[in-house]
């Protein structure tokens, strides 16, 4: 009896596709990864030479990082499999690659990565806030999760006069930062269960999935009146004041809370 023949329509690849980008982030970098050294190993055991089998898995990363949301996300996932066959010759198995993962999972444990890019934000990039937002002195600031202190020398070079504050779950970032910048106040917590009611201004370099929740984490807890601000991922659903060029193509998205917002507000009252 001949065995039924496997199909694969186009529409069935792209909801398989779309399933593997729906997992929680990032699933989908590690399964990217994964699916483009077993790409290539298979390549290899069918007779492939390295030179050939080297560009199409390449490629295969490529074209799945291409349906990431996310231009961080895209890079990232594209340069996971060249960097790594590259780091080890395209010798190594597989697993000698997720072996030399190990420290950094460590370092910025999955639910970290759950929250926040593991991107810094870059040099200058917050510059415009000190003409559009002169606090006082004093005034508390926090950077909400603050990583090895990037986003913490912007906020204290914008505002050298204020009380700058960072939270960071990983203990050893959060322990590098707190001795990088002696300037500010860095604590080991969770940014969910820290408290923003005392700070002037949040700033977040987050993720798309997450910033619903710090929108309404801020309505929540802050003064109506103060300010959320966001490097490269707006609010869903909510306007903002300002749309402010950070640089790099980057946009950094400045809002003023609200208190009463729900959840099911469609647009933000305050406008432009």
């Amino acid at each position: 009896m001949k065995p039924p023949e496997l199909t694969l329509h186009p529409t069935a690849i792209r909801s398989r596709v779309h399933a593997l980008l729906s997992l929680p982030w990032p699933l989908p970098a590690v399964l990217a990864w994964a699916l483009a050294w077993a790409c290539y190993d298979a390549a290899q055991q069918a007779g492939l030479a390295a030179g050939w089998a080297w560009p199409l898995a390449a490629m295969l990363g490529g074209a799945v990082a291409s349906r990431v949301q996310g231009r961080l996300r895209r890079w990232l996932v594209a340069a996971g499999f060249p960097l790594s066959s590259l780091a080890l010759g395209a010798t190594a198995p597989a697993w000698v690659w997720l072996a030399a993962g190990l420290p950094l999972l460590l370092a910025y444990p999955l639910r970290a990565w759950s929250d926040a890019p593991f991107f810094p934000t870059p040099a200058r990039a917050l510059q415009a806030l000190a003409a559009l937002l002169p606090l006082p002195a004093g005034a508390r600031v926090l950077d909400a999760g603050c990583g090895l202190g990037h986003g913490l020398v912007g906020l204290h070079a914008v505002w050298p006069d204020a009380g700058i504050e960072g939270v960071e779950w990983s203990v050893p970032l959060a322990w590098w930062c707190a001795r990088r910048c002696r300037f500010a106040r860095v604590q080991r917590s969770d940014m969910w269960l820290h408290p923003w009611a005392a700070y002037e201004v949040v700033y977040l370099f987050q993720r798309p999935e997450s910033m619903a929740r710090a929108w309404t984490k801020a309505c929540t807890e802050m003064a109506s009146g103060r300010w959320l601000v966001s490097l490269e991922f707006a609010v869903p659903g909510v306007e903002p004041l300002h749309r402010l060029d950070a640089g790099g193509g980057r946009p950094l998205w400045v809002y003023r809370t609200e208190s009463g917002w729900s959840p099911g507000s469609k647009k933000s009252r305050h406008g432009r």
